[in-house]
């Protein structure tokens, strides 16, 4: 059921509609070099052989895990002889190139400069950090997105009708139901939905009215699809897309959507210490002062998760999970540090002033410090309330603005108080 032209390409509206750029540049076959990634299913390999017919190109094909320098060059040199003998154009398609070594990837090169071949590679990681950045850097890029259930149910029912390359010369009778399930289950693969069709109505037995017809329910769809396909990998962009969803999630106080993307990592196999670490980071980043408890109890969810384990562990993270979403917000002090590092970094070092260096303070405990040097420094324990104004930085710089949320609010009153009586009327 591989697609043989544009309108056959199920989903991908975004690059593929009408006026997009891509559609454009196949369709005026005006085009040099594309990379394509995606996750598996979602029509890269596919995508590359309608480009090969629609633009009247050879198809070569070559695969990142099995191929070497020798074949690539190979496939070059049949290529220039297409050229220059049958002045045909040859697409060079490479299948997982994010596998191929440095070496490989350099050795298209100058052949992608020359126009000997016109090269579309495929690779489910992101091509930015695993394809050699001369090679990105002529080609044009393409991000294909999983495709939905509503684009993926005409695949199935096409699947279905078609006697030549799908399943009509079957009598099927499928269930709306049970086609729906495929398509959702399949998480956005287009492969896979068509893989569990075929077995499900290939091992249906028919009617026993002696029809040959297969009646394909959902009972039956359930059974050839049992665990959806969570597409996810512990080191690419689904993995910081998700960890991504997760903290904004908790950010935007949406308990809701933040367990569900805890939900997502731990049913795809992530690292529950990884999620751990993530919520111990936004106990201070994202809620801070303004529930400082916040902390405590993230801490406390890594400390139990790692006492009781999987699977029960997922309760203590989902209990900090709903805690920080529904705390109030406040990353004043996260602001603070980092506005005071820039100056650090960037601006004049400040020196410690005189009455705060370590010698000075040891001669205020001594005997034999002089009374100027006993009034230098003021200890605020000696005053009512444990403050006294007095100057602890030169330029006396603030970085820190409490916000109203939450328990800061009582933060800023007393700040307020303290810096007014520092500064004066």
């Amino acid at each position: 059921m591989r697609p043989r032209s544009l309108a056959e390409i199920a989903g991908q509206g975004h690059i593929l509609s009408e006026h997009k750029l891509l559609r454009r540049a196949i369709e005026s076959d005006r085009f040099t070099s594309l990379i394509f990634y995606g996750p598996p299913g979602t029509g890269k390999t596919s995508l590359a052989s309608v480009i090969a017919r629609t633009t009247g190109s050879r198809f070569e094909s070559l695969n990142g895990v099995e191929s070497n320098v020798a074949e690539i060059r190979a496939k070059i040199e049949q290529a220039r002889t297409y050229r220059d003998l049958r002045n045909q154009t040859t697409l060079l398609f490479i299948d997982e190139i994010h596998r191929f070594n440095k070496a490989q990837q350099d050795v298209l090169l100058p052949h992608i400069e020359r126009g000997t071949v016109r090269f579309v590679g495929a690779t489910t990681h992101n091509p930015y950090f695993y394809v050699n950045s001369p090679l990105v850097s002529r080609s044009q890029i393409f991000q294909l997105e999983p495709v939905s259930s509503k684009d993926l149910l005409p695949v199935l029912q096409r699947a279905l009708t078609d006697s030549e390359r799908g399943l009509g010369k079957l009598d099927v009778q499928a269930e709306e139901d049970a086609l729906l399930h495929l398509a959702e289950m399949s998480d956005g693969d287009v492969r896979k939905a068509l893989t569990a069709l075929e077995l499900a109505v290939l091992t249906t037995p028919k009617k026993e009215d002696g029809k040959d017809e297969i009646h394909l329910t959902l009972a039956v769809a359930e059974e050839s699809i049992q665990k959806k396909a969570i597409v996810y990998d512990n080191d690419g962009d689904a993995h910081y897309d998700t960890a991504s969803a997760f903290i904004k999630s908790i950010r935007g106080s949406d308990p809701d959507a933040a367990l569900y993307w805890l939900a997502k990592m731990l049913i795809a196999g992530e690292d529950p210490r990884f999620i751990a670490r993530r919520l111990v980071i936004s106990a201070s980043e994202d809620i801070g002062l303004a529930d400082s408890n916040a902390l405590r109890v993230a801490m406390d969810a890594q400390q139990a998760f790692e006492f009781v384990g999987m699977p029960e562990g997922r309760i203590p993270l989902a209990h900090a999970t709903v805690y920080l979403a529904t705390a109030p917000k406040s990353n004043s002090a996260y602001a603070a540090l980092g506005m005071a590092m820039k100056d650090v970094e960037n601006g004049r070092t400040l020196s410690v002033p005189e009455h705060l260096r370590t010698r000075t303070r040891k001669k205020i405990a001594s005997a034999s410090g002089t009374e100027d040097e006993k009034l230098s420094y003021l200890y605020s324990h000696d005053y009512e309330g444990g403050y006294v104004p007095q100057a602890y930085l030169p330029e006396g710089r603030h970085y820190y603005s409490p916000t109203e949320n939450g328990l800061e609010k009582r933060i800023k009153e007393r700040l307020d108080h303290w810096r007014s009586q520092f500064e004066g009327p």
